[in-house]
């Protein structure tokens, strides 16, 4: 996952807002969303080369989402999936402190990573980069491939309309959709530096991107309200099919 924006405990309806796009070649292999046969509480896609996820959640409130950080020169082909992290917490039952405590005493060989974990009324965030454990306050934060609230354009674009959406009520899950499709690309002058040349980073500073190879795979919205009523939707693109996944929870 490349964009993940979050409002946490910050409207009056919700106590959780997510809105994420999955950006990845078009040719690994993928599961849409749905139960895990061999964790039937746990409810998300899968990469079917390693078997991780980049977001899930459970039936009983579990919630773990994840971004990879970019530095190509740093990246470890032999290590193992990030994925797993996201696995790892959903089928497990440590409380969000212990589990990223354990991660970071451990400074396991993975690439770059940021990983958000908890429920909907406790958010914490780590990467392995900063080696920092951060709740998250209430309030609207983003993520992409650097760090917590990094202000990479596309990070601050898409905070700056998730408040837009907010602010205007009734948060309609078609709105969430179309903020999460925007292709628009960031002036020069506005790109950060991550050693992938220009024209790559042009290409990966919208939102939602495209290209021969690589793109975004779905979309997903997760919302949360104060009676623990979850609704999850993910939008999977496959060529031009275009594919919506929805399930509710009562937490």
């Amino acid at each position: 996952m490349c964009t993940l924006l979050l409002a946490h405990q910050a409207h009056p309806k919700y106590r959780l807002v997510l809105a994420a796009n999955r950006d990845e070649f078009y040719d690994r292999p993928t599961a849409a969303a749905g139960f895990w046969e061999e964790a039937p509480q746990v409810f998300g896609g899968r990469d079917l080369i390693r078997g991780g996820t980049w977001l899930a959640v459970t039936d009983t409130g579990r919630i773990a989402a994840l971004t990879n950080y970019r530095e190509p020169h740093k990246e470890r082909k032999d290590g193992p999936s990030r994925g797993e992290l996201v696995s790892q917490f959903v089928k497990g039952d440590a409380t969000p402190d212990a589990y990223l405590a354990q991660l970071r005493a451990k400074a396991l060989p993975y690439s770059g990573y940021n990983l958000i974990v908890g429920d909907a009324e406790r958010l914490l965030h780590y990467s392995n980069r900063s080696d920092r454990i951060i709740p998250l306050h209430s309030g609207i934060h983003g993520v992409s491939n650097h760090l917590l609230d990094t202000p990479w354009p596309k990070v601050v674009k898409g905070k700056a309309e998730l408040a837009r959406v907010l602010g205007g009520g009734e948060v309609a899950p078609e709105s969430l959709f179309a903020l999460l499709a925007d292709t628009s690309k960031a002036p020069d002058a506005e790109l950060p530096d991550t050693g992938v040349g220009l024209e790559l980073e042009r290409l990966l500073s919208s939102i939602f991107i495209t290209s021969e190879r690589y793109g975004t795979r779905s979309s997903t919205i997760l919302l949360v309200d104060h009676d623990l009523r979850a609704t999850f939707i993910e939008r999977s693109f496959d060529g031009k099919e275009v594919r919506d996944k929805k399930t509710e929870f009562t937490w």
